[in-house]
Formats: C-alpha cells, structure tokens, sequence
C-alpha cells in the first residue's frame, strides 16, 4: 500500500471510530458515572468526593510546519509536541480529553483554554455534593500536581507538610494522582502510533487519531471487566433540566460560579478536611483494601 493511501485510509478510520463510538466512549460523565466514580475512588483511593485525576501529556510533531515549529517546541522536549489533557479514573477509563494545544504551553495554559468546566460555569450541569468531616461540598473535584492552581475543583498536595497528617494526605494523594500517569502509560503501549512522533502535517488529523486512541482504550477496558457504565443520556437532554435564564440572568450565575470553581478558599478548607478524614483512617486501613 503506497503511503498517501495508508495515510487517507487511518484517517476514514479513525472518522468512523469517532462517528460510530465518539458520543458514549467520549462523554462527559452522567448522574450514574459519578455516583460510581465518588464511591469506587473513596473505596480505591480514600478520597471523598473525588472524580478523577488530571495532567497533561506530550505527542511529538515531526512533520511540524517550519515556520510554527517555535511556537509548538518548548525547552524541556526540545522538538514540536501537542498536548492533550486527559482525567482518568483508578480503573484508567478517561473520563476527560482536550487536545491541540501548542507545546510550548505549561499545564495551567491549557486547563484554561479547556472545556472541563464550561457546564459548571454556564450552569449546565447537574450537581452532585458530597460531604467529607462535617462539611458539604456543591461538586467533585480531581486530583492534580503542584503546577495546577489552588482551585475547589482542583486538590493538590501540600509543597512544605508540616505535621504528620499533611505529610499523610501528600503521601496519598500523589499516590491516587498516579493513576492518570499510568493511563498515559497504557495508552501509548496500546497504540504504538502514539508513542513516535506524528508524520501528519494536519493537527485535525492528529486529533482524529489521538481522541480514535482513546475511544478504542475505554472499549478495551469495559470488555476487560471494569465499570465504565452503560451510556445513557446527557442530564441536559432532559428538557425540565434545561435552565430558563435571560442573558443578564446567565452572565451573573456565570461570574458566580466562576468565583466558586476558583475559590482558593474553599480549596484549603476542602484539603484540610481530606486530610483530616485520611488521617483518621486505621494505620493498616491500606492494607486492607
């Protein structure tokens, strides 16, 4: 097969993965998904509340165009990369992916160029509270290292754990936050194109590849066993869910949850709480699990 033709021939495919399986092995999760997701990571990872974990993952560009190759190369890769961010879950089913993002950016460009929150801050979604050492939380949040910044949303360990509760809770959550770390791991060895630099000359083709990698990773995993739920619908599908705002009603519920999601308030006391319920747990409770 001449090489033009493979090159057309990988891109109908990953159209077809994408048309046919894009909607239930790319979805947002529902009401049933993070019910599953709040109790299997409080069995699993000893965190209340938690949806996943987040970080972001580098695929070289050689056919890179000559004149974007400064703006896709950064100084620790040394060559063009895209980046995709992805949320996995303890079973490595990937909950969350955006990609397309030049590599020269950092992780906190992209999360805010993401649409991971656009359904909170619109207010489009559906809450889902949970409660951890006496106190109620509107909605979950992911696990994330030290570059993230100090979100609700977002639970980082502590940099400086003074007393032995932080150095505990630090000690599992960067133990927890892993489990994105080696969904990338198993993703490249699934998909071997994945893990050499892309000879497309089209970042739309890369994406294609790249989102067609993932849908065909979460079927691997529910034909291996693990609970990645059945699809269902979008809690917005529902027409008595949809919100019945006017502009000005929309952009004020905007700003306001925009304040909440980046509450470093909310973020330090939710943390503070995590520690406490993890350091409350039995010395061999890990043992146990």
């Amino acid at each position: 097969m001449a090489e033009k033709t493979g090159y057309v021939c990988l891109n109908n495919f990953c159209k077809c993965i994408i048309d046919l399986y894009g909607r239930e092995y790319l979805q947002k999760p529902t009401t049933t998904d993070v019910a599953w997701l709040y109790s299997a990571h409080e069995e699993k990872r000893d965190f209340k509340g938690m949806l996943g974990s987040i970080d972001c993952m580098h695929w070289a560009w050689k056919n890179c165009p000559v004149g974007w190759k400064g703006q896709y190369t950064r100084g620790d890769h040394g060559h063009p990369t895209i980046m995709l961010e992805a949320i996995a879950s303890y079973d490595m089913s990937i909950w969350h992916s955006f990609f397309g993002m030049a590599g020269s950016n950092n992780d906190i460009n992209v999360l805010n160029h993401s649409p991971l929150f656009d359904s909170l801050k619109k207010d489009t979604a559906a809450l889902f509270p949970f409660e951890v050492n006496g106190h109620v939380y509107p909605f979950g949040y992911y696990l994330a290292d030290g570059i993230y910044p100090d979100w609700t949303t977002l639970i980082k360990g502590y940099s400086m754990p003074i007393d032995e509760p932080r150095v505990k809770f630090t000690r599992f959550q960067a133990s927890a936050r892993k489990d994105v770390e080696r969904t990338f791991g198993v993703l490249q060895g699934r998909f071997a194109i994945l893990k050499t630099p892309a000879r497309v000359m089209s970042v739309n083709n890369m994406r294609r590849i790249i989102y067609s990698c993932i849908v065909m990773h979460n079927m691997i995993q529910e034909d291996n066993g693990f609970a990645l739920s059945t699809w269902e619908q979008e809690w917005l599908d529902k027409p008595e869910n949809r919100p019945r705002r006017n502009i000005r009603g929309r952009v004020k519920d905007r700003i306001s949850r925009e304040k909440e999601i980046r509450d470093r308030t909310v973020h330090d006391q939710l943390r503070e709480d995590l520690t406490a319920h993890i350091w409350d747990l039995p010395p061999n409770f890990r043992s146990t699990n």
